[in-house]
C-alpha cells in the first residue's frame, strides 16, 4: 500500500536541495538515498533521493535530476509517497504506522465511546489523533502514553485516559468556571501542559 512519508518544503541553497516536512517515524528507512518515491501530484515524480542531510534540525533532500533552485522550488508542496507492506510493523512494539491507527474506535477506560480516528496529525512536538465524534464534531487527542493508555489492534480500539477538559463539552467547562467564579476565587492558573510525542507512521 502507498503512504505519504513527507511533504516537500522550500528550496535550500542553489544546488537543488529542499527542506521536507517528515511524516514518518522511520525517515532513515523511507527517505534514505536511493529510495524511489511516488508523488502527488503524480506528474512531479517518481523521484529518486540522491542525498540527505540534517541542517539546523531540518531534513534536507536532493533528488536525482534536480540541480538548481528553480527545479527545487518547482517541487514545493509535493507529497512524497512510499510503497509499504500492509503487514509490516515498526521494530518498536510501542510504535504504529498511520494505516494501523486509522478508523480505530476511541473509548475511555470504562468503555464509554468517544469517537473514531479519522486522521493522524504529525506536528513537530507530538502526534495527534483527529477523532470524529458521533455528532460530527472533532476532538484532538495527543498521542502520548499519559493519555493513550492502550492500542488494541485486534479489537480495533484505542483506550484513552484524558485529562479534565480535553474531551468535555464546552457547556460543562463553562458551568464549572461559573461555579468557581461564584465562590469568589479569583486566582487563575494556566492549563498548559508539556507533551511528548509517542511516535508513529510509515
Amino acid at each position: 500500500m502507498q503512504l505519504v512519508v513527507a511533504r516537500v518544503g522550500r528550496a535550500h541553497g542553489i544546488k537543488g536541495e529542499v527542506t521536507v516536512e517528515v511524516r514518518t517515524d522511520e525517515p532513515e528507512l523511507r527517505l534514505a538515498p536511493g529510495a524511489v518515491l511516488a508523488t502527488d501530484p503524480a506528474s512531479a515524480g517518481p523521484l529518486t533521493i540522491e542525498t540527505g542531510r540534517v541542517h539546523s534540525g531540518r531534513l534536507l533532500l536532493r533528488f536525482e535530476g534536480v540541480r538548481d533552485r528553480n527545479g527545487a522550488e518547482a517541487l514545493r508542496n509535493t507529497l512524497l509517497i512510499a510503497e509499504v507492506d500492509p503487514d509490516a510493523k515498526p521494530e518498536d512494539p510501542d510504535e504504529y504506522y498511520d494505516h494501523q491507527l486509522m478508523d480505530l474506535d476511541v473509548v475511555l477506560e470504562d468503555g464509554t465511546e468517544v469517537g473514531r480516528i479519522t486522521e493522524i496529525s504529525h506536528l513537530p512536538s507530538q502526534d495527534l489523533f483527529v477523532v470524529e465524534r458521533a455528532d460530527g464534531t472533532e476532538v484532538l487527542i495527543p498521542f502520548v502514553e499519559e493519555i493513550v493508555v492502550d492500542i488494541d489492534l485486534e479489537k480495533q480500539r484505542a483506550v484513552i485516559d484524558p485529562p479534565p477538559g480535553l474531551i468535555d463539552d464546552r457547556a460543562e467547562i463553562a458551568s464549572s468556571r461559573d461555579a468557581e467564579n461564584s465562590s469568589g476565587d479569583t486566582e487563575n492558573t494556566s492549563g498548559d501542559a508539556e507533551n511528548t510525542s509517542a511516535g508513529d507512521e510509515a
